[in-house]
């Protein structure tokens, strides 16, 4: 009897991750494919990272909806969308090293560690950082995280082949900019949380002249300073 239900038990297992699998397979061709984003790596790792592992329980059976979920301590998890557009416009090379600014859950993070050598990723709010560490260190020993504020950076492991900022800027942070490689390119939501926000793509090029595009606009949760 208790053999029976074992092998019930890891049937319904495998059941549930099948079903995940077929629910990131349709993620990725009805809301990514379909809506423009090509890059093969991307796309790889998109169908490859878990995204109901990175939302809370209550919200697993929503985790492929293209829409952002509720992660706790008043911030989100973006929607697949968007996570694949940010991945895509920097242009991922396996050889690069990239910074997050807002960890979150993990899952920008991890989609990034599917494709790129170094990925280096700063949450100011020690709870969802202490849980995205824990996650994340049990997948890729390529990512490194750490608790503070993102407005100043990773200056120690500077430069930069691209910055992702996950949360919306009311400007630029100059020491982002400064950490950037030459030739790199950094994404960013702009302006104020209280209206629209503009998707920006910061580019600099090899003489360091910075360059700045608007893509979209957005509404992100707001970029948190340490007191």
């Amino acid at each position: 009897m208790i053999l029976f239900f074992v092998a019930l038990l890891f049937c319904s297992l495998e059941g549930h991750a099948d079903d995940f699998k077929r629910e990131r397979e349709n993620m990725v061709r009805i809301q990514l494919q379909a809506r423009g984003i090509s890059d093969q790596s991307t796309l790889e790792a998109m169908r490859n990272v878990p995204r109901h592992l990175y939302v809370p329980d209550v919200q697993r059976r929503n985790a492929y909806q293209d829409r952002p979920l509720p992660i706790g301590y008043g911030q989100t998890i973006s929607q697949p969308y968007i996570v694949a557009y940010m991945t895509e416009i920097i242009d991922p090379k396996a050889e690069h090293k990239v910074l997050e600014i807002g960890t979150g859950s993990g899952y920008q993070a991890a989609v990034l560690a599917e494709i790129i050598d170094e990925v280096y990723t700063i949450e100011i709010i020690r709870g969802l950082g202490e849980q995205a560490k824990e996650k994340l260190n049990a997948q890729y020993d390529n990512v490194h995280v750490k608790i503070a504020d993102g407005y100043y950076g990773w200056e120690e492991h500077a430069p930069f082949d691209a910055i992702v900022v996950t949360a919306a800027a009311e400007y630029i942070p100059p020491p982002l900019v400064q950490q950037l490689r030459e030739g790199g390119r950094m994404i960013i939501p702009v302006g104020s949380h209280f209206q629209m926000q503009q998707l920006m793509l910061v580019t600099k090029g090899e003489d360091g002249e910075i360059s700045t595009r608007s893509l979209m606009p957005v509404r992100f949760v707001p970029f948190e300073r340490e007191d």
